[in-house]
């Protein structure tokens, strides 16, 4: 079981850390929190891989989650796989995790579950990109379920079953792409209507956008993310100082490349030097 765990003790944070199919590597660090790095240890995810993530975060502690890589779930010729990840956030804690794409190829069989669990005055921001085979592909089936609680009390109940039916009018039809950000433990800033996008305020603080989409770089929330992060990363959190959460830029929206002008060059005659002459030495015949 890979495990994370973020602590402030004595005026220090402290990491624990622990290895399963995805390694932790801590990346930065500060007095109340750590940017911490899922690396994956071999290829994933086959038939009958189990990954479990548990992620805890003590009282006025910071966490930052960095994916270096997307996730392809491959086909699992019949068998299955699962991947389990359990959140802990105590009062006042803040846990920040942008999931890359995570892609069932055709043939893969899938159930994901995510559990959360906030005290009093946390905040969870937490992104899902869920894309339904690979370039051409159908995709296979997925189950993703996530139960959320804030100070005791259900914030989140949320199932999702994509079999072969998704593709049914009211369903997913064409779509493959799901995209999901989630804010929990506080209010975020309202997003702009937009086709394909719903917006969906909870009854405790909080609030789920979702995107459907036929392509990862298109109907995606990068923009909701980066908006919702900045609102995060400013909120005052009482005992414990400002964590420096920077997304790291999406893999969808490549910077684009922009040629130089070529300028010529001023062509300067090289001045004439005469080589100086040296005499041959004479060799006797």
């Amino acid at each position: 079981m890979t495990r994370i765990e973020v602590d402030v003790e004595e005026g220090r944070a402290r990491c624990s850390l622990s290895t399963g199919l995805l390694s932790p590597r801590v990346l930065s660090c500060d007095d109340t929190g750590a940017r911490v790095a899922l690396v994956a240890t071999g290829a994933l995810l086959l038939a009958g891989d189990a990954v479990r993530i548990d992620v805890r975060v003590g009282p006025g502690a910071w966490l930052h989650v960095v994916e270096t890589s997307g996730t392809v779930a491959y086909d699992a010729r019949g068998g299955t796989a699962t991947w389990d990840v359990t959140i802990a956030v105590a009062a006042g804690g803040t846990l920040v995790w942008e999931g890359l794409p995570f892609i069932v190829a055709a043939g893969a069989d899938v159930t994901r579950a995510t559990t959360a669990e906030l005290g009093t005055g946390a905040t969870l921001l937490l992104r899902e990109t869920l894309v339904l085979g690979r370039t051409g592909e159908v995709g296979g089936d997925l189950r993703s379920g996530m139960r959320c609680t804030l100070a005791g009390r259900p914030a989140l109940v949320d199932d999702l079953r994509l079999d072969a039916s998704r593709t049914a009018p009211g369903i997913l039809g064409d779509e493959r792409v799901v995209d999901s950000v989630l804010c929990l433990g506080m209010r975020p800033p309202a997003t702009a209507p937009s086709p394909g996008r719903a917006h969906l305020d909870l009854d405790l603080p909080g609030a789920l956008v979702r995107s459907l989409g036929r392509d990862a770089h298109t109907g995606s929330l990068d923009a909701v993310w980066g908006q919702w992060l900045a609102h995060v990363a400013g909120a005052p959190r009482p005992g414990a100082a400002e964590p420096p959460a920077v997304p790291h830029p999406p893999p969808s929206q490549p910077r684009p490349s922009q040629p130089r002008p070529s300028q010529p060059r001023p062509s300067q005659p090289r001045p004439s030097q005469p080589r100086p002459s040296q005499p041959r030495p004479s060799q006797p015949s």
